[in-house]
């Protein structure tokens, strides 16, 4: 038998591995006959009975933050969002609008941590209730009137803020020292933001290495054009999400060669940077990773089993070290023809075009399947545990393009990127929101985020200035009044009597100076409640205190 027939065999025979790949290699020529590159075998369901085994999962999933203080959907969104964060944008905020010319008509108010928040909520709100106008949502049409975003914040101050948004100290920038320069206005938001994504939640065993793309039509050296999404033009993310909920715990904003990656890797290709880069911190504990034909070759698919990870994905037959026997093999529709190199298998199976996957927990087996429509087919099942596992992207992209906070139009693509990470931010929470055994949808986390914001931080403001009442703020009460329906009625007339009364609810409850209960009767009560109350002071009484 010859060495590479012994080297395949080991595998079957024992049930563990006992070959340890060299990073080295990639440095072949590209020639799977190549001197450096190992030998490929033949490989079928009945030389391979069992599939290689998982490296045992030592990671520990879930939240890294007390649960019973995080119990509200704000709570969650201020795990990634929190005082310290908003400080910091507030504070850059302003810096930035003062160093701005400013005219008698455009005088900078400062903008506080409450406003900001207020600012956030109006942008969620926006992802909500879709207007094609941003100006639209304070119009005074009582066609298309939604009168919560005037009494939210005026359109004017809304405008000011967003035109002055900003993250960083322009004058402390330096090219030269910058750890990433291209992404200098808001590198300080995906820092902090992409800490917390990693620290808060350990996701579960199976994860998935995609790209997704932001929309931006806007001049920049890095845009991206890819046909296939839904954008077609943008700002391109590399992303690594948990499979099962689409949590995202990591990512990288490609900026073009520049683009910023893990210095250990820097002798990789660069397919090999992104994902290793994405991962690093879950190496070596037992994951399995998905990725598409993108990321995906057998040089990968060896370092990371010496990385103690396993992988399966989609894999193009031109990459390196792919053996010729899966490149040139014409096969007939259902047909297989599987290869193997120590724990690594390639396969390809010809379905309506031949489609090429890598994996290491996976032998050629076959499965039958049942469709949507009710028919049974069979398919390798290495196929279909990549369609059950590659979609955590996707999902997240699913949830993102239902309430989006960025808008289509936007100049500045940094802050295009600081709104598309807010609604990251927002999914984030409701994924560990779900986790905790929380029952809104996602629709209704982010109706609540809202409402929570503005009965923390919604204030009535009125500012003077040069001896009269500046008319531009907003002048109504909070919005919160419009969330109550308790009004005070006349108790509708009776047979007996036109003008009934009935014991006030609260002043039965009270007491005179002999101990004996008050009786007072009033002709008013609140409809919603059925209770008699006087309208003043009982009436505000009954519906705040909570002994009532």
């Amino acid at each position: 038998m010859s060495d590479s027939e012994v080297e395949c065999m080991v595998l079957s025979e024992s049930g563990s591995e006992s070959y340890v790949p060299s990073i080295d290699d990639s440095s072949s020529s590209g020639s799977d006959t190549s001197s450096t590159a190992r030998n490929w075998c033949e490989a079928d369901a009945q030389r391979y009975p069992t599939p290689p085994p998982r490296f045992p999962f030592t990671g520990t999933p879930g939240c890294r933050f007390s649960t019973t203080e995080v119990i509200e959907p704000l709570d969650y969104f201020k795990l990634f969002f929190d005082d310290e964060l908003v400080d910091h944008i507030t504070t850059e905020t302003n810096r930035y609008a003062l160093t701005k010319p400013q005219t008698s008509r455009s005088q900078w108010d400062t903008v506080s941590i409450q406003e900001m928040y207020m600012f956030f909520c109006v942008v969620i709100l926006q992802g909500i209730i879709h207007k094609p106008d941003e100006r639209m949502y304070w119009t005074t049409n009582e066609t298309l009137s939604t009168p919560s975003f005037r009494r939210l914040m005026s359109r004017n101050r809304f405008l000011a803020i967003k035109q002055n948004l900003h993250f960083t100290d322009n004058q402390n920038y330096n090219p030269r020292t910058h750890p990433n320069p291209k992404l200098n206005k808001i590198w300080p938001i995906v820092q902090n933001l992409c800490s917390k994504f990693s620290r808060l939640y350990v996701p579960e065993r199976d994860i998935v290495v995609d790209e997704s793309l932001l929309l931006f039509k806007g001049r920049l050296s890095w845009r991206q054009y890819m046909p296939l999404k839904r954008s077609r033009f943008g700002v391109k993310f590399y992303m690594l999400c948990e499979s099962s909920s689409g949590y995202l715990y990591n990512f990288i904003i490609y900026t073009g060669k520049n683009t910023v990656f893990n210095n250990k890797y820097k002798d990789m290709p660069v397919t090999s940077k992104i994902v290793l880069s994405l991962a690093d911190s879950l190496l070596g504990k037992g994951y399995c990773l998905t990725t598409d034909n993108f990321y995906s070759s057998p040089h990968l698919a060896d370092y990371l089993v010496t990385c103690q990870t396993d992988f399966y994905g989609t894999v193009r037959t031109n990459r390196q070290q792919v053996p010729a026997e899966i490149r040139n093999k014409k096969l007939k529709k259902g047909e297989t023809v599987a290869m193997q190199r120590g724990k690594v298998m390639i396969m390809k199976w010809q379905d309506k075009r031949a489609v090429t996957l890598l994996s290491t927990v996976h032998n050629p087996a076959m499965v039958s399947k049942t469709t949507h429509a009710g028919k049974i087919v069979i398919k390798p099942q290495v196929v279909v545990d990549y369609n059950d596992t590659m979609g955590g992207v996707d999902l997240l992209d699913q949830h993102l393009r239902d309430y989006p906070v960025a808008r289509k139009r936007g100049k500045k693509f940094y802050k295009k990127v600081f709104f598309h990470l807010i609604d990251i931010s927002i999914f984030n929470s409701f994924v560990l929101y779900k986790k905790n055994g929380g029952s809104m949808d996602h629709l209704e986390f982010r109706i609540n985020i809202v409402e929570k914001i503005i009965q923390e931080y919604h204030t009535e403001t009125r500012v003077i200035r040069h001896g009269r009442r500046r008319t531009s703020g907003p002048r109504t009460p909070g919005p919160l009044r419009l969330t109550e329906r308790h009004f005070p009625n006349l108790l509708p007339a009776t047979d007996k009597k036109k003008s009934p009364a009935r014991r006030c609810a609260v002043c039965k409850t009270k007491h005179d100076g002999a101990g004996k209960k008050i009786r007072k009767e009033t002709r008013y009560y609140c409809k919603i409640c059925d209770v008699p109350l006087c309208p003043a002071p009982c009436f505000e009484i009954y519906h705040t205190m909570e002994k009532f």
